[in-house]
């Protein structure tokens, strides 16, 4: 596998984690909706400098066990692979669907910021997600791991600003859509769920004994 090959497939594996509705972006929807665009643009920031603890969490457990247990890399791979697959199956078997947000009072911009922080970083799933995602692309042969882990923290961050910087730009109609339409909720669980089940078997089958 290229370089470019295990950033697509990265890329498309955060895709398909960030479209899916949510407590990241029932924040920021709720945020928009009740604060306007730049409520929900700060949220998304919140978000997004969360998601910077959480690359920094993954990378450095995945570097620290390069250095100091490499065999265990491929037992990590595996088992990463695994727990993306077993999310893909829970997405395509569960029936997604946004509820009413309720309104949020008017806050201040930076209030807004630092309650996206929170709740990004508590959210523990996004800790054990990263950390199984990480060791199947975030690879030795293909460069310093820190300029690695900087090209994905930026697609991550492209990601999130283009999904629900979108969805603070239109949340009116998002939010017409995605409560008033169940069925796209499920349709776009279910995609979501078949692509990362893919990539977990492709990642394991190309990424095995690379180390």
């Amino acid at each position: 596998m290229t370089y470019s090959e295990n950033l697509w497939l990265f890329f498309l594996l955060v895709s398909g984690i960030i479209i899916v509705p949510g407590m990241d972006m029932v924040f920021v929807l709720a945020s928009a909706l009740s604060g306007g665009r730049r409520a929900g643009l700060s949220a998304t920031f919140g978000i997004m400098a969360g998601g910077l603890v959480h690359t920094l969490y993954a990378a450095l457990g995945v570097g620290m066990l390069l250095h100091f247990a490499p065999k265990l890399f491929n037992g990590l791979l595996v088992l990463g692979a695994a727990y993306v697959a077993f999310i893909g199956w829970q997405l395509f078997r569960s029936s997604i669907v946004i509820g009413d947000v309720d309104g949020l009072e008017r806050r201040g911009l930076a209030t807004r910021f630092r309650q996206g922080a929170l709740t990004s970083l508590m959210n523990p799933k996004a800790y054990l997600f990263m950390l199984a995602v990480f060791p199947q692309f975030l690879r030795p042969e293909f460069g310093p791991l820190w300029r690695q882990t900087l090209v994905m923290l930026l697609m991550i961050w492209a990601t999130q600003l283009a999904v629900y910087g979108g969805l603070a730009f239109a949340a009116a109609k998002s939010r017409a859509a995605l409560v008033g339409s169940p069925a796209a909720t499920r349709l776009i669980g279910r995609a979501a769920g078949v692509l990362l089940v893919a990539i977990a078997m492709v990642t394991v089958w190309r990424g095995w004994g690379t180390v």
